[in-house]
């Protein structure tokens, strides 16, 4: 996973990463000391003194409190060496012990000192083991899905043990951990499953849209003429963010699937009083003229009522998104809904006629 770090910090520069961090460190020295057992018993200095004696140069010791009148409790009083005398194995090799016989005895005599390399943390995600790759995308391209395209390239390249190329993953844990396997987490994984959750909202919503236009007016082509208006406020949407300097996130989303509602009543209103001038034995193309001149000032002042309702929250940083899509969705379907759904009901219709002729 070392090649995918560098790779990660050659791409950091063009992205404004300011904060780029592994969870595996660099291998780091100790130093470890054990008493000397015989060299201990010859000059009469036990075991629990050795210990004792490290344990109070290395970290200090209480050995009385103190009360004053500044304070509430009473203040420990700590002995120890300072930073400069424990600052290596010499200086601290230099203490002295006092033996049984009076005597003082340095420390670097009653003990062995080894430096080996310290175990490193091993972090686990699912019980699987994990290096953690962590960056920070600043500046004007805030989503991380930029920085990850911009490095697909060069992540291609990497290759494991046995020339294998690195496997990268973005929405799944890996199932098999038995060579290094990259997976895409952090925000990106948030961001993919708040989007995929309310895809599935909004899927769900259209869904109970067209079985309740369906069972109010009893058949199953006329609702998919109405709910036409809900693709074309992606007309409005997309442009929108764009003009706006705004990206495309959650709350835009919500505005979507919030907008679908409206724009479909939008539809009913004009479909509705459109087949009522039908059964009343108007002409198909004087019912659509009708319709469009009766029912396009409630569907102007509903659009506008939506406009000057979002231009509250236009400029939150957070709801930004929300006013964006409800706005320019709002415009575009509204203009898009008067043309497109009559001239689709107009096609259909007299498709059926041309047909029962014949």
């Amino acid at each position: 996973m070392f090649p995918a770090l560098r790779c990660l910090a050659t791409h950091a520069r063009p992205f404004d990463i300011p904060v780029l961090d592994r969870s595996r460190s660099a291998p780091q020295t100790e130093m470890r000391m054990t008493v000397d057992a015989e060299q201990s018993a010859l000059s009469g200095v036990s075991r629990v003194e050795v210990v004792g004696a490290v344990e109070m140069a290395l970290r200090g010791r209480e050995v009385s409190r103190l009360s004053t009148p500044h304070h509430r409790s009473t203040v420990p009083l700590r002995v120890g060496l300072s930073e400069a005398d424990r600052s290596s194995v010499d200086r601290l090799g230099q203490v002295h012990l006092q033996s049984l016989s009076g005597g003082m005895v340095p420390l670097a005599e009653l003990v062995n000192t080894e430096e080996t390399v310290r175990h490193q943390s091993i972090s686990r995600k699912n019980g699987k083991r994990v290096i953690y790759v962590m960056g920070e995308v600043a500046g004007e391209l805030e989503s991380p899905v930029y920085a990850m395209l911009d490095m697909a390239e060069t992540l291609d390249e990497i290759q494991v043990a046995g020339g294998a190329p690195l496997g990268r993953l973005f929405t799944r844990e890996p199932v098999v951990t038995e060579r290094p396997v990259m997976k895409w987490d952090g925000e990106w994984q948030v961001t993919y499953e708040v989007f995929r959750d309310l895809g599935i909202a909004f899927a769900g919503a259209i869904l109970l849209i067209y079985v309740l236009i369906v069972a109010w007016f009893g058949s199953f082509v006329t609702p998919l003429v109405m709910m036409a208006a809900i693709p074309l406020t992606l007309i409005g949407i997309a442009p929108g963010h764009y003009f706006a300097g705004a990206f495309f996130t959650a709350t835009s989303m919500i505005g979507m699937i919030a907008l679908a509602g409206i724009m479909v009543r939008n539809g009913i209103l004009l479909i509705d009083y459109l087949e009522a001038r039908l059964r009343a034995g108007v002409p198909l193309k004087q019912a659509i003229l009708q319709a469009g001149a009766v029912r396009t000032r409630p569907i102007l002042v509903t659009a506008v009522t939506v406009i000057i309702g979002a231009i509250v929250i236009l400029f939150d940083p957070i709801f930004q998104g929300l006013a964006v899509s409800l706005m320019a969705g709002a415009f575009a379907s509204t203009i898009l809904t008067l043309v497109v759904v009559p001239g689709l009901y107009f096609l259909i219709k007299r498709g059926w006629t041309e047909e029962a002729v014949q």
